[in-house]
């Protein structure tokens, strides 16, 4: 969600910070220009032309600069500006220029048309700085506390975005009531370091990209897929013991079928370039649902009564993302969902509204993802939609009489819906407390008409029925990201790729007594690894504790004499000798009960 005043209780100290820094900046270098300064997500960033690259150096001597300006304590004020006046003020600052004839014409910052016939220019000056500027501000520089900011980095960026345009410096910083606050986001960033999905999946042999193979299109180790497979298998069953049937579509489909759903106008920028056979253009499959549709038309007339029909599928999709986009597991070309689409009559929505919503909240606790927000996602005035008022009216009276029919507080986001109905997206926070969506409902009145799906009505004549897109973990592949970090790689027992290690403490004496216990758990449907390696013992534990495996199995010749195993922990606590049977029942009732 875009920061704002209303939002973000830090909006007005970030902004002011990088008005702060945009003057400290040109003390330093006096010829730069400068762009523009935005609060973003936990800080603010400000983009400059300067005569040279700036180093890590240089961040310190901005900060000093900007702790001088924040000690005089100088008002943040305001003032509204013809066009003329504000050439003649920035007219050494071409950035600030173009700007300004943007305004002229109507347009904010980001060239987006705004408002009919121009718009209020305004500025904001503190010290010697004035910078084009709606605000809202502090009252002075001396409200920004002096230990509670600090500067980033440095990163490249392009004017307005476009690569055609000049690249620019951006300067990332953080700003935070107090230097106790500061403190907290800092550990809270090298802990998001070490939890790095990308790092972990490197360190826990899960999964890898590879040039050869292309960008965006992840390759997934045994322990990999055996995490895949399990997150799957749970979400298969599960929403299989809510009423869904799982069905099979496939990977390619005629250009032609995105042509009548609606999806080549409003998503063709994310599809891969067309294949031709004999005349006849084929897309790799970047969504399900009109696939789904097809088939529901295909299995026959259906009545009123055979609804609702619920085809669930964990079919891998493909998605022509842009190269610079793409972010480990969380952003991929390659993405697997675990996708559904209910066809139900008006009447049905909000009993498979109130299904949907279970389901989310039954899956999302097992993977300890509690904490949760639900935005409602609405269309903007403007954008890729489906003209249809009356329908559109429709799906948005009723997304919103399922959510508070249930309970369900949420917030309104224009802007963010799908192009052929609204969502209720699950926005929820990992154990650092960055947000994700997540799961999604969807109320779409739109698409079955174009499609020409019906049923027979009570009444004996053809209705179209309203479709509901849903998706619980949404991609595989972006969840497990999510999941790895959520966890630091420490699986729940459930989850665990190798969920114990049994350690002989020497393979010769021990081994054949280990590969037996290997077995009678492998039996029982345990993933279980035995470590024979040369390796002292300890150098096997250890390495079992940085594989993050819940459980190391140690034995001797007390273990063997006893039927036991000596049960140690990945926290390294020692919990003593358990009967293989006891320790077995153990590992059983946690991984029912998804601990």
């Amino acid at each position: 969600m875009p920061v704002s005043p209303d939002n973000d209780p830090y909006y007005r100290l970030r902004h002011s910070a990088a008005h702060v820094m945009a003057q400290a900046v040109l003390e330093i270098f006096p010829g730069g220009k400068i762009a523009i300064g935005p609060p973003v997500e936990d800080g603010f960033y400000y983009d400059f032309e300067l005569p040279r690259a700036l180093t890590p150096e240089d961040l310190a001597d901005i900060e000093t600069h900007m702790r001088r300006i924040i000690a005089g304590r100088h008002p943040f004020v305001y003032r509204s500006v013809s066009a003329a006046e504000a050439r003649a003020l920035f007219g050494d600052q071409p950035y600030k220029l173009e700007l300004i004839e943007g305004l002229a014409r109507g347009q904010d910052e980001y060239g987006e048309d705004a408002a009919a016939g121009g718009m209020v220019i305004s500025t904001f000056r503190h010290d010697t700085f004035e910078d084009l500027c709606r605000g809202p501000h502090v009252a002075d520089t001396g409200a920004i506390p002096a230990d509670g900011f600090k500067l980033m980095s440095v990163a490249g960026a392009y004017w307005r975005g476009d690569s055609a345009r000049p690249m620019l410096q951006r300067i990332y910083g953080t700003a935070w009531n107090s230097q106790a606050e500061l403190e907290v986001y800092l550990h809270r960033l090298e802990e998001a370091k070490r939890r790095d999905h990308r790092k972990l999946g490197r360190e826990l042999g899960l999964f890898h990209f590879s040039e050869e193979v292309g960008p965006g299109l992840p390759l997934f180790t045994p322990k990999g897929e055996m995490l895949r497979y399990t997150m799957e298998n749970y979400v298969r069953e599960t929403q299989t013991r809510y009423g869904y049937q799982h069905v099979w579509t496939g990977h390619m489909v005629k250009e032609s079928l995105y042509h009548k759903s609606g999806h080549y106008e409003n998503y063709a920028d994310v599809m891969f370039p067309p294949m031709e056979d004999e005349g006849v253009l084929y897309r790799l499959k970047p969504m399900n649902c009109p696939s789904h549709m097809t088939l529901f038309n295909e299995m026959g007339i259906h009545s009123y009564r055979d609804l609702p029909q619920r085809f669930a599928e964990f079919a891998t999709l493909y998605r022509y993302e842009p190269t610079g986009t793409l972010s480990g597991l969380t952003r991929v070309r390659s993405l697997t969902q675990d996708d559904c689409h209910v066809f139900c009559t008006p009447e049905q929505i909000q009993e498979e509204f109130s299904r949907c919503l279970q389901l989310i909240r039954e899956v999302l606790a097992a993977y300890r993802l509690t904490d949760y927000r639900v935005q409602l996602s609405l269309p903007a005035a403007e954008g890729k939609y489906v003209r249809d008022d009356e329908k559109w009216s429709r799906a948005i009276a009723a997304l919103k009489e399922a959510l508070d029919s249930n309970g369900v507080v949420y917030d309104a986001v224009e802007g963010e819906a799908a192009f052929y109905g609204p969502k209720a997206d699950f926005m929820a926070r990992d154990a650092l407390g960055r947000e994700w969506q997540l799961s999604t409902i969807q109320i779409d009145f739109i698409q079955p008409a174009r499609l020409g799906v019906e049923y027979i009505g009570e009444d004996g004549q053809p209705h179209t029925p309203v479709l509901i897109h849903r998706a619980v973990t949404g991609s595989t592949e972006r969840f497990m990201g999510v999941i790895i970090e959520h966890f630091a790689g420490a699986f729940p027992v459930w989850l665990a790729p190798v969920q114990a290690v049994i350690v002989p403490i020497s393979d010769e004496k021990h081994g054949e007594y280990g590969r037996a216990v290997a077995a009678r758990m492998k039996d029982a449907g345990l993933r279980i690894e035995l470590d024979t390696s040369k390796e002292r013992m300890q150098m096997k534990i250890r390495r079992a504790q940085l594989q993050k495996v819940p459980y190391m199995l140690i034995i001797g010749d007390k273990e063997r004499a006893a039927d036991s195993v000596a049960v140690r922990l990945r926290s390294g606590e020692d919990l003593g000798a358990v009967p293989v049977a006891e320790f077995m029942a153990r590992i059983q009732a946690e991984i029912a009960a998804r601990q």
